[in-house]
């Protein structure tokens, strides 16, 4: 588990570094989704539960189960990451026929 979550963090760095000194918007936008998909796994991961069963009432069926909130508001953060990313894409369309460019250092400097 240590080592999952060392790549996990690792994963996170490197978009969140990306994001930093990325000097494209769609760098930018492709970073932002790395360090989403890390935290997504961050939390998949911390709330995983060996041997345990599905939270479905069965006859019987006593022992540990698996918590269903953690992947419900996972699944929500899936949805909600790729419309954001979508609309970033969109965006990033936008600015590219309004400013004729994506490099951040050049769309900051015109008016």
């Amino acid at each position: 588990m240590k080592l999952s979550l060392l790549l996990i963090f690792l994963l996170f760095c490197i978009g969140f570094y990306g994001l930093c000194v990325g000097k494209t918007v769609i760098k930018s936008i492709f970073n932002l989704t790395i360090a989403q998909t890390a935290l997504i796994l961050l939390f998949f991961q911390l709330a995983y539960a060996p041997n345990a069963s599905p939270p479905i009432l069965n006859q019987g069926s006593t022992g540990i189960w698996v918590d269903p909130y953690p992947q419900a508001l996972m699944i929500t953060d899936i949805v909600i990451g790729a419309s954001i990313t979508s609309l970033a894409l969109m965006f990033s369309i936008k600015i590219y026929h309004h400013y004729g460019t994506l490099t951040w250092k050049k769309f900051m400097n015109k008016d």
